[in-house]
């Protein structure tokens, strides 16, 4: 079947998207930071166990995953804040729990913090897609002082009800929904809710994890890919992304591609370094919030 959230619209039949002050490019970065449950079966693995086998606790993997928790985390916030980035973190509601310290430099550094669901479990696998939802809302806002506004499903997984679920809790944007380098609204039973151009092209996940490549791949994609986009975004505005984990693009041999490729990006004129809710105000601006 067709999509069912959203009609199809080709990208050169829109009427043009114009950026402040004839920028190009909007360009923001995504920080995932989750927590893995020790006595269950791990969201990701490295290395793969003899034999075969499925078990738990998996050491191994469970602190691949936690070096970026305790290490890697650090040394991304340390490139960011370089470049006067304020990242848009998808996070688990649970960190702000498990792991306060962290969430409490993100709050400081004035980050926007979507939610993520509360621990790293696809949403398919809860017994309660809508409390799930609720609780993760509800634990950011206490935490940080403000609701998320931008949703990430663990995994991008959704069921089918969940853009529903998501625009009646409040939610205003969703990432899961990675077809598309401009903002769109997203069919729903009632509310508004716009997919966000997030991205598995420019995600540290395939690129390192599921493909294999070499640390100088972050930077050499996305240098192709942010010209690409910036050449374009000349006649109508284009939305670039790059979604990172910091247990993979927070280790040492990988940091300082992440480092020039955010050099690169910044170095030019017509970019606008924005958060996800940023690239939403504009949108609804442009197009309209009713």
């Amino acid at each position: 079947m067709s999509n069912p959230r959203a009609d199809y619209s080709s990208i050169v039949s829109r009427p043009p998207l114009r950026l402040p002050d004839g920028a190009k490019v909007a360009f923001w970065f995504i920080l995932n930071v989750e927590e893995w449950d020790f006595n269950a079966k791990m969201a990701r693995a490295i290395l793969p166990t003899p034999q075969g086998a499925t078990v738990v606790p998996d050491v191994p993997n469970y602190s691949w995953h936690d070096y970026g928790m305790r290490v890697g985390f650090w040394r991304m916030k340390e490139v960011l804040d370089k470049y006067g980035i304020k990242a848009t973190i998808s996070l688990n509601g649970s960190v702000c729990n498990t792991y306060p310290e962290i969430v409490q430099a993100m709050v400081d550094s004035d980050w926007e913090l979507m939610g993520h669901g509360f621990v790293q479990r696809a949403l398919p696998l809860e017994d309660d897609e809508p409390g799930v939802i609720a609780k993760t809302i509800d634990t950011i806002r206490e935490f940080s002082g403000v609701a998320p506004r931008g949703w990430m499903g663990p995994g991008l997984a959704e069921t089918v009800d969940t853009p529903d679920l998501l625009a009646e809790a409040g939610i205003e944007y969703v990432c899961d929904w990675v077809n598309d380098d401009q903002p769109y609204v997203l069919k729903t039973k009632s509310g508004r809710l716009v997919s966000m151009p997030y991205t598995l092209e420019m995600n540290d996940i395939p690129m390192y994890v599921v493909q294999n490549h070499r640390s100088p791949e972050m930077y050499e994609r996305g240098k192709d890919h942010f010209d690409t986009l910036y050449r374009e975004g000349a006649d109508s505005a284009r939305v670039m992304a790059i979604a990172t984990h910091p247990y993979i693009s927070g280790v040492p041999h990988r940091i300082k591609y992440l480092d020039m490729i955010l050099d690169y990006i910044t170095s030019h004129d017509d970019v606008l370094v924005w958060t996800g809710g940023e690239i939403l105000d504009w949108y609804n601006e442009s197009v309209g919030s009713g």
